[in-house]
């Protein structure tokens, strides 16, 4: 029996291409989980040393938390128009009234607020962080660091990861009050819900551990986000080609990313 033969038949069916594709794949995955940890690992070295670039921190905050809040927080008012619109009406009509306001601020305090701000956060500043380290990277700018002794994860990663991890709950805390304000006046409008029953309401079902996990789950997101950003723009070869495989490789590795982190605290505090 000729198995090279039979091997290269067995090399043109579709049965091989699936199999050598789905392997690409996992390698690719498995080496973009290796980079990001690698990377996260230094750049937490250079954090406990204090070896910070505070101006360019400041930098940063600016960029993530000023230029990205008109987004986020249009993001997360209209979410909260749209649930409240469809909500409010059916909970008044079925006598549910007194729980309009609970359900809307539980529901933007625990998810909306910090899922969607996240989500905003990683089409606006996600993608321009992975894009411009990455055309560093395809120009050999990054290179020229490295012959000038310049660590490319402290002067790159650290400030960029550092504001993303400070900025982030600030803008989750403002997004919320803008959804929570957002709903109660799509509740008045929609349902004749009076301003006063839907924050009475509101009162009763959140709790300082939902704002608390809130917190946190915005410190996860805005340190992942600009980890995996900086990461795969950090990766990028072969030209304008590899800055746009880097950039799309940065917002879909995000919201993987920002989900995960969901799952994982809502099976922790609320499961």
């Amino acid at each position: 029996m000729d198995y090279k033969l039979i091997y290269k038949y067995f090399k043109q069916t579709a049965t091989y291409k699936i199999a050598t594709g789905i392997l690409a794949d996992l390698y690719v995955f498995i080496e973009t989980i290796g980079n990001i940890a690698y990377n996260g690992f230094h750049t937490c070295k250079f954090i406990i040393k204090g070896d910070i670039n505070f101006k360019e921190v400041i930098e940063q905050c600016y960029r993530f938390g000023i230029t990205s809040l008109p987004i986020t927080l249009s993001i997360v008012g209209m979410t909260s128009v749209i649930v409240a619109s469809q909500v409010a009406s059916e909970m008044v009509k079925q006598g549910g009234s007194n729980f309009v306001g609970l359900l809307m601020t539980m529901l933007i305090v625990r998810e909306v607020s910090a899922v969607m701000s996240g989500f905003a956060i990683i089409s606006m500043i996600g993608s321009s962080l992975a894009s411009e380290i990455a055309t560093m990277k395809v120009t050999s700018q990054i290179d020229a660091m490295k012959v000038l002794n310049i660590d490319p994860i402290r002067y790159l990663f650290v400030p960029r990861i550092l504001a993303g991890t400070m900025m982030m709950p600030i803008i989750v805390v403002i997004a919320g009050i803008v959804g929570v304000l957002a709903g109660a006046v799509t509740a008045h409008l929609s349902a004749d819900l009076g301003y006063r029953a839907f924050f009475d309401s509101a009162w009763l079902g959140v709790y300082m551990k939902d704002l608390g996990v809130s917190l946190l789950k915005a410190l996860a997101f805005g340190a992942t986000i600009a980890l995996v950003s900086c990461s795969t723009g950090y990766e990028a070869t072969g030209g304008a080609k590899g800055v746009g495989i880097a950039t799309t490789k940065a917002v879909v590795w995000s919201f993987v990313a920002i989900v995960i982190w969901d799952m994982v605290f809502a099976m922790v505090f609320f499961f």
